[in-house]
């Protein structure tokens, strides 16, 4: 299974952390937030990487080249960072099956292979690890609603009166109907073209996503100090594995 890895924001929230390097490069324990991403899907088979660049794109081709741990990348370039529906569709032509996405923001330690192993079964056209969050950070999120077999029968993308508090996280398996679904997105009243309303389309199609709890922790990476908890939760964790 191919993962695709979006990479192309710039991290105003950032900064000064981003002002001579994009998002996907600040630093947490010693590496690059996007190698953090690379390890966690290279652990769960991905056969390729196809990442998403954008702002300051140079800095992550030259760092990564052609490869990471021996798997080859593919790079394509978002000129405007118009959504995450838009971004999807510069990978379109490199993928023709099932594939993983991650933000490129996010630090992960969490059941990752649980959503992997969804999206293989014949009943899912996609998986999405989804996370309970305090009612107060909901409108943050794309927010979900589920029906009693866990599956997601609506997304919204930034509410401002959430009608649950169970948001999507940065990890989600597809199947290539994604793509004319996200043909078909106009652009929100942000001006973006969001990836909740490609995912409506499919619901409204008939197309089955499941939900998956997170078990773990997974960091948004938005702000210095997501950047800050995000290393001591790392080390944490290093920690515990050395222990163990």
């Amino acid at each position: 299974m191919k993962a695709v890895v979006l990479a192309a924001g710039e991290g105003t929230r950032l900064r000064p952390l981003t002002e001579d390097k994009p998002k996907a490069m600040v630093e947490i324990d010693g590496k690059p937030l996007v190698a953090h991403c690379f390890d966690k899907l290279a652990d769960l088979g991905a056969e390729e990487f196809v990442v998403v660049v954008g702002y300051m794109k140079e800095h992550i081709i030259e760092h990564f080249g052609d490869s990471y741990r021996d798997i080859p990348i593919t790079y394509t370039h978002q000129r405007e960072q118009l959504g995450l529906a838009h971004a999807l569709l510069s990978v379109e032509e490199h993928i023709d099956d099932d594939f993983m996405l991650m933000l490129g923001d996010n630090v992960f330690n969490a059941n990752l292979a649980d959503v992997v192993r969804r999206q293989r079964e014949e009943r899912a056209d996609a998986a999405f690890l989804v996370e309970e969050v305090p009612w107060e950070e909901a409108s943050r999120y794309g927010v979900c609603d589920t029906n009693d077999f866990g599956e997601i029968t609506e997304v919204i993308e930034k509410p401002d009166d959430p009608p649950t508090n169970l948001v999507m996280t940065g990890f989600y398996t597809f199947s290539p109907a994604i793509f004319p679904a996200c043909e078909l997105v106009q652009p929100s009243n942000r001006g973006e073209y969001e990836i909740s309303e490609a995912i409506d389309l499919l619901i409204r199609s008939g197309r089955t996503i499941d939900a998956i709890g997170l078990d773990g922790w997974r960091i948004d990476v938005g702000y210095p100090e997501d950047r800050d908890e995000a290393e001591e939760r790392l080390q944490e964790a290093e920690a515990a594995a050395k222990a163990d």
